[in-house]
């Protein structure tokens, strides 16, 4: 078995004609119907091998090489593997249409992906599978540099199966990313359809060996970083932030909500039988129209969400650039995210922060660097250096006074995050902050004169950013839209007041 090497997607919208866009259609739906087949497939076996008495047996015992030989007699027996179920695959696409229009390498990870699903379900890791729907599949790869190729000769192009795609390359790469990325060896190549304003479209994945080409510098030092679900603190030896977090991120509430109500009068409309006389929907199974106007409402609130996505995207990328540019070891507390989409539950699905972690380990690990998650037992919101004590505040207290009467308050975030920097995996270095405190205290009043005066300019500069950067960013037609302020944000936006009451002479 070959050893597994690092990897990173480059990705190129496809030049296609209509005729292709069919036959890419038809494929997919083709893929589609070995999913549901292996999905329902593979479920079936894991019903059967929890049934079993080797299964039951070893669900009582402890952790031995006895229980883990009895689980895999279970699997094995019922025939609940990745192998067995691309045999199964492959028997469904020889018996039908569907041997028309894939081949095997596609077959087989078309089935290995439903099969990993129901072992993610099995190991209690993620919930039960879902079937998909008609045109619910929205991407099919190859095994290996196989069945869908990637060529460079006459053209860079996409081959599969006797189309010919064409890579749509981007003229203002000014940097030669395109021309670096390509040069690196092809591992497998992924179609994808999208639908961007009402128009499919399709691109291709080129999932290259070795690490994403680097055109932006990064830093060495050491960043602390403090991310809530709103606002975002970031500490270096040379500057320090103090923001909203994804300030273009603007989620419609009042027009997705008006969309979602057109549509409910328009299902209702359609679907009589389907109600009952109060209005509620009858319970059970039941078989719906959908009218013409229903499904422009529907795709009209799908752009919305992919404008809302993509901007999103867009914003953890740049601010990642910006964390990373004053240093590649990060340094920031576990967060809860179920906790946090619990108690802020729209603010998280707007900005994502854990989204946001994720692309910052992504790309700190493409730049030789990485991200550290302290534990949360250091308290870091609680510690004050001055004293050495710990003290807990409410979280409407967005300042931190200190208990030396001799030095001023400071910003809450921007003090977890000064703490954060001088940690390391498993305790705090008071001595640290204690040498630390006299360098980062102006850096600290600066980002909070910043966070009140954002005119003042932004810290943490990148060093280019792309003057035409703003795909998917919300459009002038939508710049009245207002977005819904949690708790958090109420709490933060009186920052100001209580600095002052804080310095207040006497206080």
């Amino acid at each position: 078995m070959a050893p597994r090497t690092s990897s990173f997607i480059a990705e190129f919208p496809l030049v296609t004609r209509p005729e292709q866009e069919s036959a890419l259609a038809v494929r997919l739906e083709a893929a589609r119907h070995i999913y549901n087949a292996c999905l329902g497939e593979s479920l079936r076996r894991l019903e059967l091998v929890r049934q079993s008495r080797d299964w039951q047996r070893a669900c009582t015992m402890k952790k031995s090489r006895t229980r883990t030989k009895l689980f895999q007699q279970a699997v094995g027996r019922h025939g609940f593997t990745a192998s067995a179920i691309q045999k199964y695959a492959e028997g469904c696409r020889d018996s039908c249409w569907i041997g028309e229009h894939l081949g095997s390498h596609d077959t087989q990870t078309t089935s290995l992906r439903a099969f990993r699903a129901v072992q993610q379900y099995s190991l209690g890791k993620k919930g039960r599978p879902r079937f998909k729907g008609k045109n619910r599949l929205h991407s099919i790869e190859a095994k290996e540099d196989a069945v869908i190729l990637f060529r460079r000769e006459p053209v860079l192009a996409i081959h599969w199966r006797g189309l010919v795609m064409p890579l749509l390359l981007d003229p203002k790469d000014n940097r030669g990313w395109q021309s670096q990325a390509l040069a690196c060896r092809t591992k497998y190549v992924r179609i994808l359809r999208r639908e961007i304003k009402g128009r499919i479209r399709w691109f291709a994945q080129l999932i290259q060996e070795g690490t994403s080409p680097r055109i932006r510098e990064t830093g060495e030092g050491v960043v602390g970083l403090d991310l809530g679900p709103s606002a975002i603190a970031a500490v270096s030896s040379g500057d320090a932030i103090l923001e909203k977090f994804c300030p273009g991120v603007e989620q419609p509430w009042k027009e997705l909500r008006r969309i979602e109500r057109a549509m409910e009068r328009s299902r209702q409309a359609t679907n009589r039988e389907n109600y009952e006389e109060r209005g509620c929907a009858k319970k059970g199974r039941r078989k719906w129209n959908q009218s013409h106007r229903y499904r422009e409402l529907a795709q009209k609130r799908r752009e919305r969400e992919r404008r809302l996505g993509a901007e999103r995207k867009r914003a953890h990328g740049e601010l990642a650039n910006r964390i990373l540019g004053q240093g590649v070891e990060i340094r920031t507390e576990q967060l809860s995210y179920r906790s946090l989409q619990k108690n802020y539950g729209r603010s998280v699905k707007v900005r994502g922060p854990g989204l946001f972690v994720s692309t910052l380990k992504r790309k700190a690990a493409s730049a030789g660097g990485e991200v550290v998650e302290l534990p949360t037992k250091l308290r870091l919101s609680q510690f004050d250096h001055s004293s050495g004590e710990y003290v807990k505040k409410p979280l409407n207290q967005r300042v931190h006074v200190f208990a030396s009467r001799g030095m001023e308050p400071v910003q809450r975030d921007l003090y977890s995050a000064l703490l954060a920097q001088c940690c390391s995996k498993d305790h705090l270095d008071i001595c640290q902050v204690a040498e630390t405190w006299p360098a980062a205290e102006p850096l600290l009043r600066r980002a909070m004169a910043r966070a009140k005066e954002p005119a003042s300019g932004p810290g943490f500069a990148l060093s280019c950013v792309l003057s035409n950067a703003r795909v998917g960013r919300p459009s002038k037609r939508d710049a009245d839209s207002c977005e819904a302020v949690d708790a958090v944000a109420q709490a933060r936006a009186a920052e100001s007041t209580n600095l002052d009451i804080l310095r207040t002479p006497g206080l």
